[in-house]
């Protein structure tokens, strides 16, 4: 494999948000916050260091490069042909969400959400001083589905303006199927609900499952739909702050346009520029590595759990890298037992009610990381079970576990 994920690179005492929030004087085992242990793309990095070499940090007009490249990028990958004239830069994706719920929103309306879902949904939703609205997913066999007679059921409110759509889904995993998108859409259309998609999971996607763009389904879903996208989460950027809006109606564009100033998140850094034009030009080769090896992690972890947690379900996980386990046989309520792993064995990872109450007895990890690192958190977690009493499989079968996940050449 030409990039090499295996490299652990030290960020403690980097001040990293994940690596560098605990406790004090507690050193921890971070599989929490959403962003990869891994460098980026060696294109971006170059493109960074070219920047810096420049010497000159003012404030940046965004050039027309920026919106080639994120054209070309949704074009060549998912065949969907983006406008200039349809883009709107931000910040971030969480900014961008809330501008756009400031926008098409007056205060008290409802919003709709998905959950288990995102925790920034519900800030984003309640600092605009609107209402939030679950449709529950439906939890079976490992998996989630969408209940759509609740959603019809819920967007029929006339109070509900928009639904917010996480797509592909964080945390339950799900790549939404174009047939999926097809009726969210005409749910939503038929009762004047406009769609707000937070894809920025998009490229995050294994073999076997298809990231279809919202608004690339249709006239109707594009001119009925926000997409909010960043190279981010894929190309481990969230540092740098950038994030597209994408919106093909000119009078929603211009009342986001107001709201993005009215926050005062209308300004981006030109690291942000530089690197998600070297991200969307010359990453893929790097970006499709990545996905072999998070495959691998996701695959190793599986197995593990299979092994040795037999009474512990893994969620199945189409997209993201982020992984949702069902710990409710070890009867501790989520937050409890986040609090117990990370005092006990330094495990860090993320209570599922973060997500919603839907998301009780479950916990989330984030498997970007070496493997090794990975490996280190699951004998951590199985170690926390064994203390519980419950039953789990003798540690030495571990090495049954040698050859998944392996990479090949490539």
């Amino acid at each position: 494999m030409k990039y090499n994920f295996d490299e652990i690179v030290p960020r403690r005492h980097t001040n990293s948000y994940k690596w560098d929030s605990a406790p004090a004087g507690k050193e921890v085992l971070p599989l929490w916050v959403a962003d990869m242990d891994f460098r980026t793309a060696p294109a971006v990095v170059d493109a960074l260091e070219r920047r810096v070499r420049h010497g000159i940090f003012g404030y940046v007009r965004v050039p027309d490069a920026y919106y080639e490249s994120v054209s070309s990028w949704f074009g060549r990958r998912h065949g969907w042909k983006v406008e200039k004239d349809w883009m709107i830069y931000t910040s971030g994706v969480v900014p961008a969400l809330s501008a756009v719920i400031k926008a098409l929103t007056e205060p008290g309306d409802g919003v709709l959400v998905q959950t288990p879902v995102y925790n920034c949904f519900f800030s984003s939703i309640c600092n605009n001083g609107c209402r939030i609205v679950t449709s529950p997913l439906k939890y079976e066999n490992r998996t989630y589905h969408i209940d759509f007679e609740d959603l019809e059921r819920k967007t029929a409110d006339q109070n509900v303006k928009l639904m917010l759509l996480c797509n592909p889904h964080n945390p339950a995993g799900r790549v939404w199927t174009r047939d999926e998108l097809c009726r969210i859409g005409e749910i939503c259309r038929k009762n004047q609900v406009k769609v707000i998609a937070d894809e920025i999971h998009c490229e995050l996607v294994f073999p076997g499952h298809v990231y279809t763009p919202f608004a690339s389904i249709s006239e109707d879903h594009l001119w009925n739909s926000v997409t909010c996208v960043s190279p981010s989460k894929s190309f481990n950027l969230a540092g740098l702050q950038i994030a597209t809006i994408i919106a093909r109606d000119e009078a929603v564009r211009q009342r986001i346009d107001r709201a993005i100033n009215i926050n005062e998140v209308c300004d981006v850094n030109p690291f942000g520029i530089e690197a998600t034009i070297a991200a969307y030009n010359e990453g893929e080769d790097w970006l499709l590595q990545l996905l072999e090896y998070l495959k691998g992690n996701y695959d190793y972890l599986c197995e593990f759990f299979r092994m040795h947690l037999p009474h512990i379900p893994v969620t199945q996980l189409e997209g993201t890298y982020l992984v949702w386990t069902d710990c409710r046989s070890l009867n501790i309520l989520s937050e409890t037992l986040q609090s117990r792993l990370l005092e006990e064995t330094g495990l860090w990872l993320n209570s599922g009610t973060m997500y919603g109450a839907e998301g009780e007895g479950f916990l989330r990890w984030n498997i970007a990381c070496p493997r090794a690192v990975l490996q280190d958190a699951l004998m951590r977690f199985q170690g926390f079970v064994r203390s519980l009493g419950c039953d789990v499989m003798p540690a030495q079968d571990t090495e049954a576990l040698a050859n998944v996940g392996v990479r090949k050449n490539v």
